[in-house]
């Protein structure tokens, strides 16, 4: 019955979308209405409102659906969403002051003379307002009015013309920043959490382990992320659309002919392109590189798109040249003074103790006044000149009501989708097909294209994504990254768009073109683009660096980079480390070292160093192992694979029908209606059949695979124990010798020590004892800052403590302890630097960016680059689950 409510809610879902009907009312009334079903028949024909469900009851599920309201607007870990109407409201903004008609003029004007110039302009401009805009219906429309009819004028073909708009308008889809990406950020930030608890009870059915190892977590992702990883394919995008249209230009030079510049091109010709071009592209970096850079979140850098693009309105609306760019000038000047007083000065007012951190907080305020002045008489402008600031308010409160009505209303959609077991089916159906990850991947992919021909973009992203994506996330197979996924997904509803009968670009511009342009002319001219778009796909599938590079490179080279110790970071950090120690310097220190006397040294010192060595040795020795049992995994791995996929299958369909027998076994219990004994007798028939089956397939697994499954685990064991090992020996090697090295490099302060170490003598004879008692506490102090003065400090405490009991004579007798531990050192601390120095720290210099890695506080800029390129790729973890 649980299919037949399932189906029920599907068929609703479709009826009301295909109707017409408001999608924010058609996704929660469908969920409402199936779920309602569904409980009244089980209380009319089972007695229990829950008969019918999966799991749970109906006021468990709409409860469920419900409660995302507080997920989306209270729950501090979704705060994303906030940059939702403040990039709507930039994009509102810009495209209402006209500043992209003043692009779309002049890039034509610039890109004219070029075959095929003015298409190219058009992506241009599409690209620049993607990524500033981002709102698909504003840039089709005017890129309609403004480029279309001078594309017509210039006897460009009309299929590649409308094409051409149609898919550069789109471009905002896919571009940062973009809504489609903060919609997907935020599902995949809770689809994340659903894929982590499937893939650690995947790894503990698998190995009967009851923890996983981190390592083999699934990472999640967050809009600024998905910004970065954005960035690189939607160039790709661009490109692949100008070199489409360059070469069309080329084949059929009459189809895209190069149109003249009638005017010159002289000093004011440059000036108008700079004056149009460097305040979007100034507003692109403040907003995108501001993220990128790290210094704001993906909400500041919407409030800071939002305030540029009022001030770009404040200038572009008004008509009179005097005073036209005061605002804009003194925007700039406050942000000059804001930037000189961060670069100056103290600014946290909390921690504010001096005059000159007071002055420069006076400075930032000042700043901050005239910025915030700048912004009121922007706005006041855009208020007074034909009410646009109203009007682009309104429309941001619609569109941003109407994404989070949808965002609601999806939720409980896909709650009552998982009452009636449609995520279990649909994860049963992806896991049954043959090929592994990438065919659930393709399928998934080819739904979403299709579902593109009839649904929107927010639909997609906020109806699919949650039930496909905790499926894919958790396939280690693969070991995708989220933000891969969301670029993928965020590629492929782009061409929701364009696929008719639905592409909402192909309406916008039906409504914009002329009459003499036929409808199926604009179809037409989408295809070759929607064909570009699948090529993108193809080629960011093939290359996830394209994606995972720039969000792991400014994470690693950030402030807040984790530090080398990152359980994620060891698979590569041994890479690194392979590579490093390859041309035998390390090993060559370590022999130089070996050569020399530790006698000078104290028994621990002399001990810790030599364990150090040793270290090294065997550090140096389980890396070269790392290589060959790493080869005898991937020797062995072609054969035990498909064994490894065909036995997990049988595993999956085992626990399926176990789960299914449980269900059956309580509903039986249920039962104790006479009345009900033939439904009853037919459960059980059906509980039969599940055992019987169960059986079968335990009949199925190999009989050799215990044995295939302990070879294999004893390799995989192997190449385990041979990187523990070299992990666990590189870290003592290089923290035991640079502890050694920090000791004899201390001698400086370590000669500095004794006249005052001396004179305590005196303060513990005659000084008061509370008095005296301070003195040597500091004094310890200072002792404590130089290695290797432990027994030193030892005697100096006992020292003070006994001075503080009035004991004098105890006292003395612990100084003089002190002074003979000084001395002691002293000795051989100048026959150590003179023998031991010099080697030591080569040999230290030597290991430290190789067996040292792990032990650093942070990465360098080396490693970070290196580990952002090594974790672009996805590594396939499957042998270990």
């Amino acid at each position: 019955m649980e299919l037949f409510f399932l189906l029920i809610l599907v068929l609703l879902m479709a009826t009301a979308l295909g109707s017409g009907y408001p999608v924010a009312f058609a996704l929660p009334g469908a969920a409402i209405i199936s779920i309602g079903l569904a409980a009244g028949a089980g209380y009319l024909f089972a007695g229990n409102a829950d008969a019918y469900f999966h799991s749970g009851g109906p006021s468990q599920w709409l409860s469920a659906g419900v409660l995302n309201l507080r997920g989306v607007y209270w729950e501090v870990e979704r705060d994303t969403l906030i940059a939702i109407p403040l990039f709507i409201f930039m994009g509102l903004m810009l495209q209402r002051s006209k500043i992209a008609e003043d692009l779309l003029v002049t890039m034509a004007q610039l890109f004219g003379p070029v075959p095929g110039g003015l298409g190219i302009s058009v992506v241009f401009v599409g690209a620049l307002l993607a990524a500033t805009t981002g709102i698909v219906g504003a840039t089709v429309v005017a890129m309609g009015l403004i480029s279309l009819p001078a594309m017509l004028r210039s006897n460009y073909s009309a299929p590649l013309a409308t094409g051409t708009i149609s898919a550069s308008g789109t471009l905002g889809q896919i571009i940062p920043p973009s809504i489609v990406l903060i919609i997907l950020a935020d599902q995949l930030a809770s689809a994340t959490d659903q894929a982590s608890t499937a893939r650690k009870a995947l790894h503990k059915a698998a190995t009967g382990e009851i923890s996983m190892p981190s390592e083999f977590d699934v990472s999640s992702t967050s809009a600024g992320e998905m910004f970065l990883g954005a960035f690189v394919p939607g160039m790709v995008l661009v490109g692949l659309y100008m070199l489409y249209i360059l070469v069309f230009a080329i084949i059929r030079p009459k189809s895209a002919p190069a149109v003249s510049y009638e005017g010159k091109y002289d000093r004011r010709f440059w000036a108008t392109v700079a004056l149009t071009l460097i305040p979007p592209l100034a507003l692109i970096f403040l907003v995108l590189g501001s993220i990128i850079a790290g210094i704001a979140t993906v909400n500041q850098a919407g409030a800071v798109g939002a305030a540029g693009a009022l001030v770009m309105a404040g200038y572009r609306l008004y008509d009179n040249d005097r005073g036209k760019y005061m605002p804009a000038l003194m925007a700039i000047a406050g942000i000059a003074v804001i930037v000189f007083a961060l670069s100056n000065y103290e600014m946290n007012i909390k921690a504010a103790n001096t005059p000159e951190d007071f002055t420069g907080i006076t400075i930032g305020a000042v700043g901050a006044a005239i910025l915030v002045a700048s912004l009121l008489w922007s706005g006041a402008r855009t208020l007074r000149i034909d009410n646009t600031l109203q009007g682009v308010m309104l429309e941001t409160a619609k569109t941003t009501s109407l994404v989070f009505i949808i965002l609601l209303g999806a939720a409980m959609l896909t709650a009552a989708f998982r009452a009636f077991g449609g995520e279990e089916l649909v994860r049963e159906f992806l896991n049954s097909l043959p090929g592994g990850f990438w065919m659930k991947f393709v399928i998934v992919m080819t739904v979403i294209f299709v579902l593109g021909f009839f649904l929107d973009f927010i639909e997609i992203a906020v109806v699919v994504v949650p039930i496909v994506a905790p499926i894919l996330l958790a396939d280690p197979s693969a070991n995708i990254t989220a933000v891969w996924l969301g670029v993928m997904i965020g590629l492929n509803i782009q061409t929701s768009f364009l696929t008719p009968p639905f592409g909402f670009a192909l309406f916008y511009l039906r409504g914009v073109a002329p009459a003499s342009v036929r409808t199926l002319q604009i179809y037409k001219g989408v295809i070759p683009f929607i064909a570009l778009q699948l090529l993108a796909l193809g080629i960011v599938g093939a290359s996830p660096q394209l994606v995972n590079y720039l969000p792991n490179r400014v994470s690693l080279l950030s402030d807040s980079a984790p530090p080398p110790r990152n359980p994620r970071f060891q698979y590569c950090l041994d890479a690194y480390s392979a590579e490093q120690v390859a041309d035998g310097a390390e090993r060559g220190a370590l022999e130089r070292m070996r050569a020399q006397q530790l006698a000078v040294l104290p028994d621990d010192l002399a001990d810790d160093l030599g364990d150090a060595l040793e270290s090294a040795d065997t550090a140096l020795t389980s890396l070269a192992e790392i290589d060959t049992t790493y080869a005898a995994v991937r020797a062995a791995a072609g054969e035990f694979r498909p064994k490894l996929a065909n036995v997990r299958r049988i595993e999956r369909e085992i626990r399926g029908l176990e789960e299914e027998a449980e269900e059956l076994k309580t509903m039986i219990q249920r039962m104790r209606d006479p009345a009900m004994d033939a439904r009853k007798a037919e459960l059980q028939a059906l509980l039969d059949s599940d055992l019987a089956e169960i059986e079968a397939l335990r009949a199925t697994i190999p009989e050799s695979w215990g044995d295939d499954y302990a070879a294999f685990s004893d390799l995989i064991n192997a190449e385990l124990k041979a990187r523990n090992t070299y992990r666990r020996n590189a870290d003592d090697a290089y923290e035991d010798a640079a502890a050694v090295l920090a000791v004899l490099e201390s001698n400086a302060g370590f000669d500095a020590l004794q006249a005052e170490l001396e004179s305590l003598r005196e303060v513990i004879e005659t000084a008061d004892p509370e008095e005296g008692e301070e003195i040597i506490d500091v004094f310890e102090d200072r002792v404590d800052e130089v290695a290797g003065t432990r027994d030193i400090k030892r005697s100096l405490s006992s020292a003070r403590r006994a001075l503080g009991d009035d004991e004098r004579e105890e006292a003395l007798a612990d100084h003089q302890d002190a002074v003979q531990a000084y001395a002691a050192q002293q000795e051989w601390r100048a026959a150590a630097a003179a023998q031991l120095q010099e080697p030591l720290s080569a040999y230290v210099a030597a290991i430290r960016g190789s067996l040292g890695v792990r032990v650093q506080d942070s990465l360098t800029r080396e490693q970070a680059l290196y580990l952002a390129r090594c974790q672009s790729d996805h590594r396939d973890l499957s042998l270990n689950f």
